[in-house]
């Protein structure tokens, strides 16, 4: 029997077609296990699995052969899920005809964690982007607050979901998405030169470093735990929070040892304008924001995000959309319409072979990702 990840098992359900079971086997961990009831009264339970990835959502109903034994499985734990998946009546979801579990040990339940090898891959180098970046900008205070920050909560954000639902809704997410936002203002820095580098790169990396107490998965598992801090600040005045304790533990003093005071601009311009950054970013004041971006780096850093945001909804939604048509596929909220499959590139018959031979070598595997830096614990202050 193939073990698949459950994104992987979607796939293989939503290309099958209604009626159509395979035998497949997951390793997940149940994060949710919920008894109802249906509209006549009948009970039966939702077991919600997580990996690196996706979730997927069984439902067991109570002429089930599995039901029985669902009161046996503990939210929390990993488990192995073996049987006969296929496409659900609501021609959407997963169905689970058979199948059983099988509890994880400690080295299988770390390897569900680190997610496939390609994804530890990316993140490790997405993340090595990041500190070289910081490391390398120009402005020495601009430089000691970033790299401050990735000292101090860098294992905490490569834990961190870009978003709870719509965008890098995953384990390490923020770092995917702070890094593919990196990468694109480094880039439209070289269109306009008028543009601020290091202060867009600041604030690429600040702007949602709020969300590491709104976003964080836990260190064991893939639950995403509703915080009060969270829900009572939100993740931008957090931000706005972060910054300015860090300025004032880490900037103040090194700039009282330096030189720094007689740099231009002014340390406190510097430090007003990357808190625009973090407090304007989601563009309007209809959309969370408390200002309205009213700066070059402002503006460029608001679609720069919003770009990032919606590229990764493309991208995973034709991963997981069912397909409607040939090349039209299902809306993925909350983009504005249902899917049209991307034209592919034109490529040379060179190009061709090139791409078929990296494909060979990807195949051969890498080593895997490094421990990041200590994390902070929860308390962003």
């Amino acid at each position: 029997m193939e073990t698949v990840t459950i994104r992987e098992l979607k796939q293989r359900a939503l290309g099958s077609g209604a009626g159509a079971f395979s035998s497949l086997r997951f390793h997940a961990q149940l994060q949710r296990k919920l008894e109802k009831t249906t509209k006549t009264g009948n009970p039966f339970y939702e077991l919600a699995f997580a990996d690196a990835e996706e979730t997927l959502v069984l439902r067991v109903w109570n002429n089930s052969p599995m039901f029985g034994s669902c009161s046996e499985l503990l939210a929390g734990r990993f488990f192995e899920v073996a049987g006969e998946f296929g496409l659900g009546g609501d021609g959407r979801s997963v169905d689970g005809r058979t199948w059983t579990t099988r509890g994880l040990g400690e080295d299988e339940a770390a390897a569900v964690l680190a997610g496939s090898a390609e994804l530890g891959r990316k993140q490790a180098d997405d993340y090595a982007y990041l500190a070289a970046t910081a490391a390398g900008l120009a402005d020495p205070r601009l430089r000691l607050l970033c790299e401050s920050f990735l000292e101090r909560f860098g294992k905490r954000m490569r834990r961190t979901a870009g978003a709870r639902d719509y965008h890098h809704a995953r384990r390490g997410g923020l770092v995917e998405h702070v890094a593919a936002m990196m990468r694109t203002a480094e880039k439209v820095c070289e269109a306009y030169p008028m543009l601020n580098r290091d202060l867009l790169v600041a604030g690429v990396l600040f702007h949602d470093i709020g969300k590491l107490w709104e976003n964080a998965y836990q260190p064991d598992g893939f639950e995403m735990p509703y915080t009060e801090i969270s829900e009572l600040i939100g993740h931008i005045p957090l931000g706005m929070e972060v910054v300015n304790r860090l300025w004032r533990e880490r900037v103040e003093p090194a700039a009282a040892e330096s030189a720094w005071e007689l740099l231009e601009p002014s340390s406190e311009r510097v430090r007003l304008h990357l808190l625009h950054l973090v407090v304007s970013h989601h563009g309007e004041l209809e959309f969370g924001s408390p200002v309205v971006p009213k700066t070059p780096e402002a503006q460029a850093l608001h679609y720069i995000d919003n770009l990032d945001a919606k590229m990764e909804m493309f991208e995973r939604g034709y991963l997981v959309a069912a397909e409607l048509g040939e090349r039209v596929y299902e809306r993925v909220r909350p983009l504005p319409g249902r899917l049209v499959a991307p034209l592919p590139k034109f490529e040379t018959a060179t190009e061709q072979g090139d791409a078929a031979e990296a494909d060979a070598e990807a195949e051969a595997g890498a080593p895997p990702c490094e421990e990041g830096d200590g994390d902070a614990g929860s308390d962003p202050f």
